[in-house]
């Protein structure tokens, strides 16, 4: 197998070529399959167009390739692990955009009543998992998270006093209304938190402040598979610190 990857990325970059590969159960029937991930490179670029997930089956040698609506970008991975307890092994898809704000396209597809599934992806992720953060006076920032409906405080004060002089009077009044935003998702990690066997999804949203660069730190939500779909088991703000 390392071989054959080996060889695959020095072939002509206009032929379709394996960028990663990985060995499971995928199906649950007790032999390990084959499952790669395929693409185009774009020439003097690491950007990768047509990624398509790949299936050899290892017990009656077939192949099935399954696209993905995003299939383009950059750094694409592979991870296989148990996320819904089938006893089987499913595929988490992630692959970096490129874009500013760090976000990443990512699928996870499972073999539900024998037939492959896709389980999550991150467009559906991103339409559910929507927030409001308005700049308040005192140097705080509320980010509301729509699905929870729950709200976390930030303390700007972290930021320094130029930071804060900028945007805030003496006496802590924001001089003028300011709204920040959170991002797409932009990481997606499969975390066994209970050490039982069976991933759960960590999911990072950087929140952004005045601009994009601007960032105040990260939602992260904790997706557990429930039988039907992956639910958010809890969710919390985790900001960044100031030396001392």
């Amino acid at each position: 197998m390392q071989l054959n990857l080996q060889t695959a990325r020095q072939i002509n970059s206009n032929r379709t070529v394996i960028v990663t590969s990985k060995q499971g159960d995928i199906d649950g029937d007790g032999t390990k399959d084959n499952v790669f991930l395929t693409a185009n490179k774009t020439p003097d670029s690491p950007f990768w167009r047509n990624i398509t997930l790949v299936i050899h089956n290892g017990r009656n040698n077939q192949y099935e390739q399954v696209p993905m609506k995003n299939d383009a970008g950059y750094n694409p991975t592979l991870f296989l692990g148990d996320f819904t307890g089938n006893e089987g092994d499913d595929i988490l898809v992630v692959i970096d955009t490129g874009g500013s704000g760090g976000s990443i396209y990512a699928y996870v597809f499972s073999y539900l009543n024998g037939q492959l599934m896709t389980i999550f992806n991150s467009d559906s992720f991103n339409e559910s998992f929507q927030y409001d953060v308005h700049y308040e006076n005192q140097y705080k920032v509320k980010v509301n998270s729509h699905y929870l409906k729950e709200r976390y405080t930030l303390d700007l004060t972290y930021k320094g006093q130029e930071y804060l002089s900028e945007i805030y009077s003496k006496d802590g009044i924001l001089k003028a209304p300011i709204e920040g935003w959170v991002n797409p998702l932009s990481g997606l990690y499969p975390v066994d938190f209970n050490r039982d066997g069976i991933y759960e999804l960590e999911a990072h949203q950087r929140i952004a402040g005045r601009y994009n660069a601007d960032s105040l730190g990260f939602v992260q939500t904790v997706l557990e598979w429930n039988g039907k779909a992956f639910a958010p088991d809890r969710q919390n703000v985790a900001i960044f610190g100031k030396g001392i």
